[in-house]
């Protein structure tokens, strides 16, 4: 079983690791996704974890595709293709040997990714410490330093405060009422009204708080916490940002790949 040289493992599909993926594939890279068994991806029309549910999804013309094991995803990679793997806690990459691993499922917390698990290892995010944790750090959050490449620290701490989109902030966000199994009413870029009922969570409903385009859903059937977010509105009403990667995922795609080419370099100048 040949590993190719340059293989990047992402840890995480959602539709900003998807942005990670597409700009390494993009720039030459081979990528294999991990993820977990039931994605809570809101973004799931530019999200390659959708591959979990529906086996295949495609993105800005890559595709991903749902495969069984490490050896499996090996023999799938190609420059238009990414693999994905249920593996939620990295068992695959004692058999894939990665040069980089990549964590970009956005926890706002470290959820088992080490330094040790690849010669270059790359957080996005709060959870991270660079120089301890992984080789180097991108900063998510929305701003001056967005996209930013952190050799030693952290990035921002986690506001608690979505980004401002269309001049709306946490009015865009919806969220679960209370614990319980999620019933979808409405489909992703479908245009919806102040007070428009979205989804239910067991018999409470879930409103939305503007006019707009509904830009991501979560899955239907679900368990979800309360106050789990699972949906967002897009007040600017442009039913093609459905369908196209966001800013906020470039620029975290730029990050990544930044930090990748400056730690190979610096590990060929020894």
């Amino acid at each position: 079983m040949k590993i190719p040289n340059n293989l990047v493992v992402v840890r995480g599909g959602g539709d900003l690791a998807t942005g990670v993926v597409y700009r390494l594939m993009r720039s030459g890279f081979q990528v294999i996704i991990l993820e977990i068994e039931k994605p809570t991806v809101i973004r799931r029309t530019v999200a390659f974890a959708e591959a979990v549910y529906r086996g295949t999804a495609a993105v800005e013309g890559l595709q991903a595709i749902r495969v069984k094991n490490a050896r499996e995803a090996l023999h799938n990679l190609s420059e238009t293709r990414v693999p994905i793997i249920v593996d939620p806690y990295g068992d695959s990459l004692s058999i894939l040997k990665p040069h980089i691993v990549v964590d970009a499922i956005l926890a706002k917390r470290n959820l088992g990714t080490s330094i040790n698990m690849a010669p270059i290892v790359i957080g996005l995010g709060p959870g991270f410490c660079a120089g301890i944790d992984v080789h180097a750090v991108i900063e998510t959050n929305r701003g001056h330093n967005l996209g930013r490449v952190f050799l030693n620290g952290e990035a921002e701490p986690d506001t608690g405060v979505p980004g401002v989109i269309g001049g709306f902030d946490a009015q865009r966000i919806l969220r679960a009422p209370a614990d319980g199994v999620i019933r979808i009413e409405k489909e992703i870029c479908t245009r919806v009204s102040c007070g428009d009922i979205i989804a239910y969570v067991e018999d409470l409903p879930v409103v939305s708080q503007l006019d707009g385009v509904l830009r991501g859903l979560i899955t239907d059937g679900l368990w979800v916490g309360k106050n789990l977010k699972v949906g967002d509105v897009d007040p600017r009403c442009k039913i093609e940002y459905c369908y196209s990667i966001s800013d906020k995922a470039r620029a975290l795609g730029g990050g990544v790949l930044e930090a990748i080419l400056y730690l190979l370099r610096k590990e060929g100048n020894g």
